[in-house]
């Protein structure tokens, strides 16, 4: 009935049951009541005809802290296929179900493992996933719906969502079309009217259209209050006179009817075996009052209610209410009962009961289940500290145990809402503190600042220890992109504090995050020296891994010969803890270790991948790709870089994304590809423009100026390269300026700005620093600025294994000035390795201008026909090289956050874009491209 005007909407969700791999769902929106479930329940139906499975879960407000909850309801029904998830999978669902005791499993292999448990079973029968009340869902419940809403594009899964207007959830961000829900045209809210309540009285008739507006929850529910409307405030929100047409039924019920629906309204899940439990402990209960079984009719939904009631009644506890106590209930459409189930017909009615109940009736009810769940910890702590008013230091503990537990299932939404109930009941300030800064922290290691900053002002900490957390906590997000640059010094302040008081792991912590600052912004020298000076003095080892990297942060030229120093000896070590990897490739990185950066990278990457640490991740893979367009090895830096933006983008991690997007333009540059380069670096632009994120700047000038000389604008690309090395330009970046210097050398050679070059090449030759990326910059501008035979052969001399690049650039500017001075012969020998090194490489615009040296030298070269590779996404591409590399389906799948199905769907995809046939043959294809 409620469906009267909903011709369109049903139409597009059958479209959507009809062609499930075409579209990966929908996020159905609109107020409360406007008919959202409704349209689910006919789509269902419709789905379940049509062949498919369908699997539902529905938010609960009072589910809302416990940590996948949301999801067990969805997985429950194919719950046996867990045992034949790949085992990391197997047990990081089953840890987060709570189905198995482990380590504390990351999020997004939870993701992983049920995208894979669910495209197993799609493989047997297309699925219909239902989600209703996403905005009650348990965070953690949610952040998995979003992750496989994400990667279900080419399995036979479709996933729809109802979303209350105005709540915030996950899902929201997950990439599903939304479909908005309005009110019904007056025709169609006549016409429902009239199939509920086709004998109304004229005047009332017109009322309640007026009342209900086209929203058909009050126009199926405020007829059974027709009696009650002239006793309706005409000023009051519809949803409120809703509520309180359900209150008014509610205060109709018999006593024990009314205790036992309050109870199931605070209770967490709809088992009416706990309900009676709960209830029959409670006064006007106990004794059964309410009707009996046959007593409310032969007719209607409490006969059949009693029907089910007296089935089902030898199951029930002894000491439980008498279940006819709910029968009244289900007689005024409040609830139904279904499966030893108790279900709210709306939500907006299990909110009106306690809304109405007083606040002595409610804390018996909380405490009433607290002695039902006595063997349910998690559930009991809560209803426990529901029932508190004032500080109880035992209900506290007990908060802080669930959310111990909550944590180590992967539950950081459920443990931050217990532990911040747990400060609520503290005893002693102390601990409130630290129990609300402990939320704070796992508030940023969730991605969620608000929060944090919340939670770190409500701690207020009166001690140095805690203040020196609370700072570095609120120093965690963006890297202080955002932030006043001065905030560099303070936190320097608050890590000598910390230090001082003994706090030296917090100590090294603060300056971590203040160094990172010194990356995105810069804080100026004294702010820089601030930091040196705190770090020098920690008692903690030059070589520790975290101090390697402050310090490379830091002061990349001034302390550069001793961070390499470091690096190398560190380099042996590598894998065997990835965020130490990751610490030392972002080092690296800082004093234009190129190539160790990349190693350091490629190290860390499957170890922060196999801990689903997919906050991490795309800040190494970022460095990764960074650092390997930078030597030229562009096949491995574009899937590298196209899959730490969407990452980052996935993580909340905006200024990550902008530096990895505009590594992707870089790369399109070197190709050849001006558009597509104009385009990201445009995007990676607006992202990193608003707050002066410099690398992100840095990298998008960087882009312009290889397009520039690669179009012969020599000229604008000086200009646009130029703005790396002026301090006053939001493009400076203290390290990365020194990474340019050839492509910088080149536009000023070519535009005739010598004189200025000049200038700019005495100031970095007078940094003392060991930077290979610097000195084989300076050794290349040497040779091309005045030219000789000892210049390029000195810079040939250098050491540039792992730099193809850097050599191929340095043949092709000797052959270059050798064939000027028309000595042509030896010229084609350096422009013919040039030509082979740039097409090896994939760097087509170079590649281009070697084949124009070598034809003026007379000496013709065949034109490289489009890579194959080029006709593969970023994506496709990293699928294909990891197959090549040997791994299976599987493990591609674990690599890359897909199900093993859409990995084999890709690389159906694949194979004829290569023109090979099967994996067998994908090896030798990709090593011939790479020549």
């Amino acid at each position: 009935m409620a469906l009267s005007g909903r011709d369109t909407e049903l139409k597009e969700l059958g479209e959507l049951v009809d062609g499930p791999a075409d579209r990966s769902g929908v996020l159905l929106r609109g107020e409360a009541g406007i008919g959202k479930s409704a349209l689910v329940a006919s789509t269902a139906a419709a789905a379940s005809v049509a062949g498919l499975r369908v699997l539902r879960t529905t938010g609960a407000e009072a589910e809302r802290n416990l940590a996948y909850a949301g999801l067990h309801q969805l997985l429950y029904p194919v719950r046996a296929g867990v045992a034949e998830l790949p085992a990391p999978q197997r047990e990081a669902l089953r840890t987060a179900l709570g189905l198995a005791s482990g380590a504390e499993p990351s999020a997004y292999l939870v993701g992983l493992a049920a995208l894979t448990l669910l495209a197993e079973e799609a493989a047997a029968k297309p699925l219909l996933l239902v989600a209703e009340d996403v905005h009650w869902l348990d965070r953690a419940s949610a952040d998995v719906l979003a992750f496989v809403a994400r990667r279900i594009e080419t399995e036979p899964i479709v996933l729809l969502a109802t979303l209350r207007d105005g709540a915030e959830s996950p899902l929201l961000e997950a990439g599903l079309p939304s479909m908005v829900l309005d009110r019904l045209p007056a025709g169609a809210a006549a016409e429902l009217l009239d199939s509920v309540a086709p004998r109304l009285a004229p005047a009332v008739r017109t009322r309640l259209l007026a009342e209900a507006a086209g929203l058909p929850l009050a126009l199926t529910e405020l007829p059974l209050a027709v009696a009650e409307l002239d006793g309706l405030d005409p000023v009051l929100p519809l949803t409120e006179r809703l509520e309180r047409t359900f209150t008014a039924r509610v205060a109709a019920l018999p006593e024990g009817t009314r205790t036992a629906l309050l109870v199931a309204a605070l209770n967490e899940t709809t088992s009416l075996t706990e309900i009676l439990e709960a209830a029959g402990a409670l006064p006007g209960v106990a004794a059964g009052a309410g009707a009996r079984p046959g007593e409310a009719g032969s007719r209607g939904p409490g006969a059949e209610a009693a029907g089910m009631l007296r089935a089902r009644e030898t199951g029930v506890p002894a000491t439980s209410a008498d279940p006819a106590v709910l029968v009244p209930a289900v007689e005024a459409r409040l609830v139904e009962l279904s499966a030893g189930a108790v279900t709210f017909r709306h939500p907006l009615m299990r909110s009106a009961i306690p809304a109405a109940a007083t606040p002595l009736d409610r804390r018996n009810a909380h405490l009433a289940l607290v002695e039902a769940l006595r063997d349910q910890p998690d559930r009991r702590a809560w209803h426990q500290a529901a029932a508190t008013a004032g500080p109880d230091e035992a209900v506290a503990a007990e908060l802080e145990r669930t959310a111990e537990r909550a944590r180590f299932r992967g539950g950081a939404a459920a443990a931050i809402a217990a532990l911040e109930q747990a400060a609520r009941l503290s005893d002693q300030p102390e601990r409130r503190a630290d129990r609300l800064l402990l939320a704070a922290e796992l508030a940023v290691e969730s991605g969620r600042r608000e929060t944090a900053e919340r939670l770190v002002h409500a701690a207020n900490p009166a001690d140095a220890r805690r203040r020196a957390t609370a700072g570095r906590l609120l120093s965690e997000f963006e890297d202080g992109v955002r932030e006043d640059p001065a905030r560099v010094a303070e936190l320097a302040r608050i890590a000598a504090s910390a230090a001082a008081d003994g706090h030296h792991d917090a100590a090294v912590r603060i300056l971590w995050s203040a160094a990172m600052r010194c990356f995105w912004t810069e804080p100026g020298a004294a702010a820089r020296q601030a930091l040196l000076d705190v770090a020098d003095r920690l008692p903690i080892p030059d070589g520790d891994p975290r101090i390697v990297a402050v310090t490379a942060y830091v002061a990349p030229f001034e302390r550069g010969e001793a961070v390499l120093a470091h690096l190398r000896d560190l380099v042996a070590k590598t894998g065997a803890d990835p965020e130490v990897d990751r610490y030392l490739g972002s080092a690296a990185l800082q004093v234009g270790a190129f190539d160790l950066a990349a190693r350091f990278s490629a190290a860390a990457a499957p170890g922060l991948r196999a801990q689903g640490r997919l906050g991490l991740l795309p800040r190494a893979l970022a460095v990764l790709a960074w650092s390997r367009v930078r030597l030229g090895d562009l096949a491995g830096a574009l899937p590298a870089a196209a899959e730490a933006a969407r990452l980052a983008r996935e993580t909340g991690q905006p200024f990550m994304a902008g530096l990895a997007t505009a590594v992707q333009a870089e790369i399109a540059a070197l190709r050849g590809d001006h558009k597509q380069a104009k385009t990201l670096a445009d995007e990676a632009e607006r992202a990193g423009l608003a707050a002066g994120a410099r690398p992100v700047l840095a990298t998008v000038q960087l882009t312009r100026g290889l397009t520039g000389l690669s179009e012969g604008r020599f000229e604008d690309a000086f200009a646009d390269l130029r703005r790396l090395l002026d301090p006053a330009d939001p493009a400076y970046q203290l390290a990365l300026r020194t990474y340019c210097v050839a492509e910088l050398t080149e536009a000023a050679v070519r535009a005739g700005r010598t004189g200025e070059l000049r200038g700019v090449l005495a100031e970095l030759e007078c940094l003392d620093t060991p930077s290979p990326a610097l000195h084989i910059g300076l050794r290349y501008a040497r040779a091309v600025l005045d030219p000789s035979d000892e210049l390029f052969a000195e810079a040939l001399r250098a050491d540039l294994t792992g730099w193809p690049a850097e050599r191929g650039r340095v043949h092709l500017a000797y052959g270059e000035w050798l064939r000027r001075q028309r000595r042509v012969v030896e010229s084609r020998t350096h422009l013919r390795t040039a030509r082979k090194t740039f097409d090896a490489l994939g760097m087509a615009a170079w590649a281009d201008r070697a084949r124009r040296e070598l034809r003026s030298a007379g000496e013709s070269s065949p034109n490289r026909g489009p890579d194959a590779r080029d006709k593969l996404t970023p994506h496709e591409l990293s699928i294909a090289q990891l197959a090549a590399e040997g791994l299976t389906n599987r493990e591609i799948g674990q690599r890359l956050y897909l199900s093993h199905r859409t990995v084999g769907t890709h690389l159906h995809r694949i194979f004829p874009k290569l023109g090979v046939s099967s994996r067998a043959d994908l090896a030798g294809k990709l090593k011939t491209l790479d020549g």
